[in-house]
């Protein structure tokens, strides 16, 4: 079956609420494993022997991207309920770049911090630095590749607003904000720190 028909075929009733809660499902999981994680760092930050370090700027940069980038796909998502194909498709792409703007700000950050010779063996503080943000990064990529699945389908099916669409597209919404507010979290939990 091809990827288009694939995505655009209806749901039953049973298959959009398995969506929806596998969805949340998904956000809980991501929830428990960032509570643990920052858990985890405040136990072992008692414990001593913690080297202090300065966030990069660029992790303030791609907090603002972030936020911009789900400030564009709620555009988008309201384009797409009002049927507007062309600003649906531009807003679209733009928050997708945003996103992958995000991945390219958190990789200079990552270069920064090795270039002042902060390596992820350095001291348990840095390990889990890198470990937040890549993991945070890694989910994001996930959201992209659904960004991408979103951006062939509007570009290869003939534009047509249904029930479906906006159910899969909210979807979508729906894990990006959810991203760029644990995202904002991990931030305000380091600066804290």
């Amino acid at each position: 079956m091809p990827i288009v028909q694939m995505f655009n075929k209806e749901l039953a009733p049973s298959q959009v609420q398995a969506l929806k809660f596998g969805l949340w499902i998904g956000m809980a999981s991501i929830i428990m494993l960032f509570g643990a994680l920052t858990s985890a760092f405040l136990v072992r930050r008692g414990v001593g022997n913690w080297y202090e370090y300065k966030l990069p700027i660029e992790f303030f940069y791609s907090t603002v991207i972030i936020v911009i980038s789900s400030i564009v796909l709620e555009f988008c998502f309201r384009a797409l309920k009002r049927k507007n194909e062309k600003l649906f498709k531009q807003s679209l792409i733009a928050s997708f770049v945003l996103g992958i703007g995000f991945i390219a700000s958190q990789i200079i950050a990552v270069k920064n911090l090795l270039s002042q010779g902060l390596y992820i063996d350095l001291n348990v503080s840095i390990s889990f630095l890198y470990v937040i943000a890549g993991l945070h990064a890694l989910h994001l990529l996930g959201g992209l590749v659904t960004f991408i699945i979103s951006i062939l389908l509007a570009f290869t099916s003939e534009f047509a607003v249904n029930d479906m669409k906006i159910l899969k597209f909210d979807l979508l919404r729906q894990y990006w904000h959810f991203l760029g507010v644990l995202w904002i979290y991990l931030l305000v939990f380091l600066i804290l720190q």
